[in-house]
């Protein structure tokens, strides 16, 4: 997997596009004998958990946001996020005449027009496009650029301009012309019980019960899949003919998974509350787009794992998200959200990718991303585990080369199908119960007792060492 970074290849200019050191880079993949998954980045790097780089998005985005700052997500207490462009200007032709949009999409046209000859050698077989901050599908509610820490359930990013124009314009076309956005709605390091919004303790109705709060969220959450829909519409014209298969990431938020509210599910655009399941529509929107992969995070996650105190519920919200993704006929895929290298957790992901066990029947994931490739993983008994971990995860099968053969053969990419109405995509909101998952992999790498003999071969290779 490789982030194609918009920030480096625009960087010299509107439409300047400079690809010569990404084809280098492909070039010794495809020597290696290796094959390529790719994002298109169009965020910045930097400010997110793992981050060890720093890359902004181009400079001449940058200065059409220092002389209207409200291009960039804005908090309510008025900060500006640089990550990631606002959805509010996704139709503003502000970037020297073109539109958010358009720089996407033009991006895109670039790079099949000078990568084509390894799209056509078969050496880039994934393209994940990016939809939001670290390249998922959400608003940058949790930036620990701006102070937000684990747990907190994060700010409602919505509040600049061209967003709150578009909400004042929605709120009066329903009939409340008096409706604001939320100023109830916390701190990035609340709880959800210290605020109005979302708390299940007050004698009051929380707002996001209110009419008021889900005509908010209702609003808040279809603009966010309205921008993926358009982006990932783009993609697939892009590509169109391309042998791959478009991914889109959605991330895993977790904490505050078991409070009634889901807060810092809300404040990142999923409306996914009792009785409203959030990532159908998701899945059903990417389905579309000739099937692209529904990539999902926190795959090696454990709820005994977690801090009590944050009401996490990791398993049940990957079952909850893969089993929208099969339901809605859209490939799922997984990664990992934070480096492990234990064998709980590939154990974990072992079961995550297929929930009812080599023989059971399906469905399972159609593809894996490991985090990530490091010297801390290479040394020793890690990367001892982490070779078991992909025997396993092949079923103790023999490596085979060609994707047809395990089931998932890549074509050339169709059109997208036509646009589907708002309402149609709600229609997904139905809760319905998630697939069952065993409680254990049935390709386990081993427990305790393997960790145990791992520290005893370290500790004899540092005596001998």
């Amino acid at each position: 997997m490789a982030d194609v970074w918009w920030g480096i290849v625009e960087r010299a200019g509107p439409a300047r596009y400079e690809w010569r050191a990404y084809r280098e880079l492909f070039r010794l993949a495809q020597e290696a004998g290796l094959k390529l998954q790719v994002i298109m980045s169009f965020h910045a790097c930097g400010g997110n958990v793992g981050d060890a780089v720093n890359i902004p998005i181009p400079a001449w985005v940058r200065e059409v946001g220092e002389a209207d700052p409200d291009v960039f997500y804005t908090s309510p207490g008025g900060a500006r996020n640089q990550e990631y462009l606002t959805i509010g200007v996704d139709d503003r032709p502000l970037f020297h005449g073109r539109t958010a949009i358009q720089l996407y999409a033009d991006f895109m046209k670039s790079f099949r027009e000078n990568m084509a000859d390894f799209l056509e050698s078969g050496l880039i077989v994934d393209i994940e496009v990016g939809l939001g901050p670290a390249g998922e599908l959400r608003y940058p509610s949790y930036p620990e650029s701006q102070g937000w820490a684990f747990p907190g359930i994060g700010q409602f990013q919505c509040y600049d301009r061209y967003l709150e124009e578009n909400f004042r314009a929605a709120a009066a076309e329903a009939g409340h012309p008096e409706w604001e956005l939320p100023d109830d709605a916390g701190e990035y390091n609340d709880t959800p019980d210290d605020t109005a919004f979302f708390t299940a303790d007050g004698p009051d109705t929380p707002t996001y019960l209110t009419e008021k709060g889900k005509f908010f969220l209702t609003w808040y959450s279809n603009k966010l899949l309205e921008h993926g829909d358009r982006i990932m519409d783009e993609a697939n014209k892009a590509f169109l003919g391309c042998t791959v298969k478009l991914a889109a990431k959605v991330s895993g938020i977790h904490w505050w998974y078991r409070h009634p509210s889901h807060a810092a599910e809300l404040t990142a655009g999923y409306y996914n509350v009792g009785g409203r399941d959030g990532y159908g529509p998701v899945a059903r929107m990417l389905a579309r787009h000739d099937g692209a992969v529904l990539n999902f995070t926190c795959a090696e996650m454990r709820n005994s794992e977690q801090a009590q105190e944050a009401l996490s519920g990791p398993e049940e919200l990957v079952q909850q998200v893969l089993s929208a993704g099969w339901r809605e006929g859209t490939e799922v895929a997984c990664e990992n959200a934070l480096p492990r290298y234990d064998r709980r957790a590939y154990n974990q992901m072992l079961k995550n990718a297929r929930p009812n066990g080599v023989g059971g029947a399906r469905p399972r994931l159609a593809a894996v991303t490991y985090l990530r490739l490091t010297e801390q993983l290479l040394a020793g008994n890690k990367f001892r585990a982490f070779k078991t971990f992909v025997r396993k995860m092949h079923a103790d099968q023999d490596y085979c080369p060609d994707p047809a053969r395990y089931l998932r053969p890549l074509k050339p990419l169709e059109r997208s199908r036509p646009a589907m109405p708002v309402d149609k995509l709600l229609e997904a909101t139905s809760p319905e119960a998630p697939y069952p998952f065993d409680p254990e992999t049935d390709m386990t790498v081993g427990g305790d007792l393997a960790e145990f003999i791992d520290w005893v071969f370290e500790k004899v290779e540092w005596v001998f060492g």
